[in-house]
């Protein structure tokens, strides 16, 4: 192995670092909590090195988004691969997201709340952030029912499950009717 090989790989490596160190601090403390000093700190790097590799929070806050729109896309997957039946696959894929969501929620805030400079629905859309939204239409798709676009369908059912987990978080609908509102949101929207 050469001598840029070998630095190729550490700096990947040490990105990787500042991308997981920033998760776990947002994820225990909330993104607040998450600054370059004291990501230099956790990591053993100065903040020099931290911005060789990101030019602030906000780019760090996109790294993270796009590790966890890889991270949706393949539970979604997962999901609706493991289900028998177009309905069946779209119940999965939303309990999927939910969980996600539930399970990741400064990862969730990264993608879908704060601003990390990532373009959305776009040309320069990264390419992860446009994997997650063919993840969902691969099953709901088939749903959509005659004469609706299909990425429309995705859309509409995506905005839905952003929505409720959303309003789930911040403890404004009752944990109760949980599963209800996926069977609702299935019944009424999913066509098959």
């Amino acid at each position: 192995m050469s001598v840029q090989e070998r630095k190729e790989r550490e700096r990947a490596a040490r990105e990787r670092l500042i991308v997981a160190t920033a998760r776990e601090l947002a994820e225990q403390q909330g993104w607040d909590a998450v600054t370059t000093r004291r990501l230099a700190d956790r990591i053993e790097y100065s903040q020099p090195v931290l911005y060789s590799h990101f030019r602030g929070k906000r780019e760090i806050i996109g790294a993270v988004a796009l590790q966890g729109a890889a991270e949706m896309a393949a539970a979604v997957r997962a999901a609706a691969l493991a289900a028998a039946g177009p309905r069946t696959r779209v119940t999965a894929l939303a309990r999927a997201y939910l969980d996600f969501a539930e399970r990741n929620p400064a990862v969730y805030d990264a993608m879908f709340q704060l601003d990390g400079g990532l373009a959305f629905a776009a040309e320069d859309t990264p390419e992860p952030l446009k994997d997650a939204f063919a993840a969902l239409l691969e099953s709901l798709g088939e749903v959509a029912g005659d004469g609706v676009h299909p990425g429309l369908f995705t859309e509409v059912f995506w905005a839905a499950l952003h929505g409720l987990a959303t309003l789930t978080r911040a403890g404004r609908l009752p944990p109760a009717e949980a599963e209800r509102r996926v069977e609702l949101l299935v019944e009424r929207l999913a066509m098959a």
